[in-house]
């Protein structure tokens, strides 16, 4: 199963690393970006690299190329506990690759694409690197890039576009951006739900709170499921031709996906 929920952590808060890694998220990630004031970076920096080393394990988002303490940041990444890397302001290859060549083999990077230009160019980031797992939208910073508001049908563009790059390119499904609605369920849901129908697997968090509403949305529903398990079962017995279930016909186009949705759950 691939992760579906990543949970933001300021950097600086150190006291509630453990918290998160126990909150049920897929992910956790350290924040050394945007959560974290210029003054705080070094500490938190500190507090991260100390949390690693006593062994905890996270993802980390690191500061963009070319900003500063990026290169402080970078040093962090040796450490073993480091389970992957968030990149912000990923818009174009070369700078992609620069932060893949500091990863440990089989560390993960996901790229966040929150501009124009890293928009335009998501299928030469997502090919950048064969580090790169999938990437994520960064879906507020691209709206104040772009002058854009609104984050639904606004954005179908842009999340189009990253859906398609990331096949394109042979990379998991994308990571949706945050809800900034922390105390109304049924926004969340249906903003993962939104975020599922257009292709995405999973979704960036920032409160503990949104964690279960996020996994729970990007699991296939029970039916779903169910209808999987009908079509191999029958594809399997047809010698994998096409075949009637549920009164309707079902080919190789349909079986594949009705596989998928095994695998990912680990049903197939």
């Amino acid at each position: 199963m691939i992760d579906r929920s990543f949970l933001f952590v300021p950097g600086n808060r150190h006291e509630r690393f453990d918290k998160a890694c126990a909150s049920g998220a897929h992910a956790v990630i350290l924040d050394l970006e945007d959560a974290v004031a210029p003054p705080d970076k070094a500490a938190a920096r500190a507090h991260i690299g100390a949390w690693l080393e006593a062994g905890g394990r996270a993802w980390l988002r690191i500061n963009a190329c070319d900003t500063e303490g990026h290169a402080d940041d970078l040093a962090l990444l040796a450490l073993p506990g480091v389970a992957g890397v968030v990149l912000p302001k990923a818009e174009d290859a070369e700078r992609v690759r620069g932060v893949a060549a500091h990863l440990r083999p089989g560390v993960p990077l996901m790229p966040l694409v929150e501009s124009a230009l890293g928009v335009w160019n998501a299928r030469e980031v997502a090919a950048a690197a064969d580090a790169v797992s999938r990437l994520a939208f960064g879906s507020i910073d691209f709206q104040h890039d772009t002058g854009i508001v609104g984050d639904r049908e606004e954005l179908l563009y842009a999340r189009s576009r990253l859906v398609l790059a990331s096949r394109v390119a042979g990379r998991l499904a994308p990571v949706d951006g945050v809800t900034t609605s922390l105390d109304d369920e049924v926004v969340l849901a249906a903003d993962v739900a939104a975020a599922r129908r257009l292709g995405f697997g999973g979704k960036l968090c920032i409160h503990p709170k949104q964690v279960a509403t996020v996994n729970a949305g990007f699991r296939p529903p029970a039916a779903e499921l169910e209808w999987a398990r009908r079509v191999v079962a029958a594809a399997r017995a047809a010698g994998d031709n096409a075949v009637r279930v549920d009164g309707k016909m079902v080919d190789k186009p349909v079986i594949e996906r009705a596989q998928a949705l095994l695998d990912a759950e680990g049903g197939g």
